[in-house]
């Protein structure tokens, strides 16, 4: 468990998640809406070595990041409201594939994931401050 208190701390929290990543991982990002899970994304993404601009994939629900040491598969499942619709983006494809793949809302269709997949779970304490903490 670490405690963000800041935007910049959660950003480092994701770069050094990414020094660890390998081809294949599948993280599961779970927390309440501004709990600082794109904010993760985005240092992950920075970690790996590209510079392409992060945002959230909640209306196009996928956002690929190369440049990297590996590619990177975003998705948001935030405004989806079936299994059915997180496949019909070729959701098995990407988690077979040749990238890491970070899920925003992943507990929404956690079924979906492997059971390999990394939970990491982002509670608000205060307006400044996150517990990021991976589950086991």
């Amino acid at each position: 468990m670490s405690i963000s208190r800041s935007a910049a701390e959660t950003f480092a929290a994701g770069a050094k998640c990414a020094e660890e990543a390998a081809r294949g991982d599948v993280f599961a990002l779970t927390g309440d809406l501004g709990a600082g899970k794109t904010q993760f994304v985005k240092g992950f993404v920075s970690g790996m070595g590209s510079d392409e601009e992060v945002t959230s994939p909640t209306f196009t629900l996928i956002h690929e990041y190369t440049g990297g040491r590996l590619p990177i598969y975003h998705f948001d499942f935030y405004r989806l409201d079936s299994a059915e619709a997180v496949l019909r983006v070729g959701f098995d494809d990407y988690i077979e594939g040749d990238g890491v793949c970070l899920i925003e809302w992943a507990d929404r269709f956690n079924g979906l994931l492997p059971t390999t997949s990394r939970w990491i779970r982002f509670t608000t304490r205060s307006e400044s401050e996150r517990v990021i903490e991976e589950l086991p």
